[in-house]
């Protein structure tokens, strides 16, 4: 019996001529456990111990699948046995191209696994073999689905958000990004890969500790509202900072602040009637004032404890931080110290009390419910952006099934008054 428990703990490597080389560590049985919810974003140096506690109790004790396109099996002994989290088993695969992305057995591994972690690396080859298939499906079946926990670092962090820097044509540097914001480098994704709650509209970035990430990572956004007409969204980590964000829409960070200089950024366009950039064309230096308020930045530092916070449900809650404004004066990036935006008018409505009138619940799933005495009412729904969103609405109550997850406003009203609902689609 001794002889058994010592296969199953001890790691072995299994390549394949089908794209991928497999290294476990536990069991190579499966584990069936209820996971929880969560994302966990690093900034691609050494990993933040915490987080990563964080990360694998999410797993329940279930697997741990790592995905990577080079390297081996470094996450292995760590996940396993040196965070003292009890989890069933961690396997890496690494993916050398999209067929062993695809292939049966790696895209039945990823389906079972309570937690998925992408490795750093080059996100062009994460965006090149995982996308528009098989295992982009089963990855997002996973975040939507069952409901499991998933994180990356560097690259790994780079392609969570609904929009991305693919790195198609290697990197950028920020005097690229600002003197011409469709420079040949600069190549996006947009809402076409990932689909995780609470990263919609968001681009992220990595390795903050370079000031220059800041100005390129501005010009993805500039890029993103300019292109969809819409505003943008942006989280980014310092190299050894972690944001890790909850079931509930709170985003923890990690860190080692004050004794290092860890902090996560949480950007927006500004939430005003005029938004997008004076000037973002090709050829053309990047020019995006708005008085100087283009961009709304919390800057929050991070703990061991995780204690400091940004609430990604409303993007104006925070705990730890501090509020500064970003914007690009003819390709050169500026910052200065600000307040917290006010955002109530980002959907042009005033709240005026209606009586007697309750939504529920919220967070909801595939309904909303209304309960009152009040006829002759208007219902409309309204995306984060202020768009207005199609649902079907029957008796006293709403069918959201089409709706993706995340934060919408349900604004109910009559000839005399107006009442806005903020709600959570889990």
């Amino acid at each position: 019996m001794k002889k058994i428990t010592l296969l199953l703990i001890l790691s072995i490597q299994i390549s394949f001529s089908q794209g991928y080389t497999e290294y476990l560590t536990g069991n190579s049985t499966d584990l069936v456990v209820a996971p929880s919810a969560g994302i966990c974003m690093m900034g691609g140096a050494s990993e933040s111990d915490e987080a990563m506690v964080w990360f694998l109790n999410k797993a329940n004790g279930g697997d741990v699948v790592v995905l990577r396109a080079s390297g081996s099996d470094g996450y292995n002994d760590y996940f396993y046995s040196q965070l003292g989290v009890t989890i069933n088993s961690v396997r890496t695969f690494v993916i050398d191209n999209e067929e062993g992305a695809t292939n049966s057995y790696v895209l039945d591994k990823v389906e079972k696994a309570e937690a998925i972690w992408f490795a750093g690396g080059d996100q062009y080859d994460y965006v090149s073999f995982f996308k528009d298939n098989d295992l982009e499906a089963v990855l997002n079946d996973f975040i939507n689905v069952k409901g499991g926990v998933i994180g990356g670092t560097s690259a790994g962090m780079a392609i969570l958000g609904s929009a991305y820097f693919s790195a198609e044509n290697g990197t950028v540097t920020n005097a690229q990004a600002l003197s011409n914001p469709y420079h040949y480098r600069m190549t996006l994704g947009y809402n076409d890969f990932l689909e995780i709650p609470y990263l919609e509209n968001i681009i992220t970035d990595t390795h903050y500790d370079d000031p220059d990430r800041r100005a390129r990572h501005s010009t993805f956004l500039a890029r993103y509202a300019t292109d969809n007409s819409s505003r943008a969204f942006g989280i980014a980590c310092n190299e050894y900072t972690a944001v890790c964000v909850d079931d509930d829409g709170k985003a923890y960070v990690y860190g080692d602040y004050p004794n290092y200089e860890e902090h996560a950024f949480f950007i927006q366009t500004n939430c005003a009637s005029e938004f997008l950039p004076e000037s973002c064309s090709a050829g053309n230096p990047l020019n995006w004032l708005r008085n100087n308020e283009a961009l709304k930045v919390y800057k929050v530092p991070g703990m061991p404890t995780g204690e400091n916070y940004f609430d990604l449900t409303d993007w104006q809650s925070g705990s730890g931080g501090e509020w500064q404004n970003w914007y690009v004066d003819n390709g050169v990036f500026m910052t200065s110290a600000t307040e917290n935006p006010n955002c109530a008018d980002l959907l042009s409505v005033s709240d005026v009390v209606l009586e007697k009138i309750q939504v529920y619940s919220n967070p909801f799933s595939n309904e909303i419910r209304i309960q009152t005495d009040v006829n002759n009412l208007s219902i409309q729904m309204f995306d984060i952006l202020g768009k207005q969103v199609e649902v079907v609405l029957g008796s006293n109550k709403i069918d959201t099934t089409s709706l993706k997850h995340g934060i919408y406003f349900l604004t109910i009203e009559n000839e005399m008054s107006k009442k806005t609902f903020k709600l959570v689609k889990n």
